[in-house]
């Protein structure tokens, strides 16, 4: 319960600071969570990103403003939403509402209304959530080719950079790399979400690599030290159930380094891990 206290704390601060510029890092600070880990445990949790809907509360404010206050000018309320001009704003006002910023001040017309996100936990248990506990004491060096990911369209993008990692041969070379030096714990094709500093709101390096041994010409090292992993079969079910399923239960806090999507030959069962770094509460 404390986790969901936590959670719901950072989306006060939301709240609060909807007209204000909102700190990411105080949000994270709030949650009791690392600042990369927070975007994607939104999303996983609320079903769209943070920065759509933090976007979305403060045009749903605005549209309640216009049709409560004749007075108020449309290019203030841009300003105090955080639109840099008039124009960016009914843009984005259009875009959620189906009208622009002038037409809402008129009685009868139709808006949205995007309500105020709180979490509580549903109590599920029907399916079995399997995972392990692995104490890997020693560090980790992981070698591949960083790339620069926005997070809001994340969930579109890497696939598409596996795709396009088989096409030019990366993938392969990978593959190649993984069976100079084999290990015996995460040994697959892997992709680092993030790193050990915190990534902006915005965007954050995603690293497609494997396990090495030494340095690789083109390719950048990753050490990541002594540490405890929670890891989870099939990485996109994961996802889905980590964060509202088995982390409030847990009796585990994630650890400030980065989540790692270890995929495996296809012809194992599972072809897919998802290594979450955690610490005991």
């Amino acid at each position: 319960m404390d986790w969901l206290e936590r959670i719901n704390r950072a989306m006060d601060y939301i709240e609060q600071n909807l007209s204000n510029e909102i700190d990411s890092k105080e949000v994270a600070r709030l949650a009791c969570c690392p600042e990369y880990h927070f975007p994607r445990m939104f999303s996983s949790m609320a079903g769209m990103t943070l920065s759509e809907y933090i976007r979305r509360r403060r045009l749903s404010l605005a549209a309640y403003e216009l049709q409560n206050n004749m007075n108020i000018r449309i290019i203030d309320l841009a300003l105090k939403y955080g639109y840099d001009s008039p124009d960016a704003f009914s843009r984005a006002f259009k875009s959620l509402h189906g009208v622009n910023p002038t037409v809402a001040r008129n009685k009868g017309i139709e808006l949205k209304a995007i309500p105020r996100l709180s979490f509580q936990i549903s109590i599920k248990g029907a399916v079995a959530m399997d995972y392990r506990i692995e104490v890997l004491d020693f560090e980790i060096e992981i070698v591949g080719i960083k790339q620069k990911v926005l997070t809001e369209e994340a969930f579109q993008i890497i696939p598409k950079l596996w795709g396009e990692a088989a096409e030019s041969g990366l993938l392969q070379k990978l593959i190649d790399m993984s069976w100079e030096n084999p290990q015996c714990k995460m040994e697959g094709i892997l992709g680092v979400v993030g790193k050990q500093a915190a990534i902006i709101d915005v965007e954050f390096d995603y690293l497609m690599g494997c396990r090495y041994t030494g340095d690789k010409e083109d390719m950048e090292k990753l050490v990541l030290p002594k540490s405890t992993w929670a890891v989870f079969p099939n990485i996109s079910e994961a996802w889905k159930r980590l964060y509202t399923e088995w982390l409030p239960t847990s009796g585990y806090e994630l650890a400030d380094l980065p989540c790692i999507e270890n995929n495996l030959a296809p012809d194992r069962v599972p072809n897919s891990e998802l290594w979450v770094p955690v610490v005991p509460k």
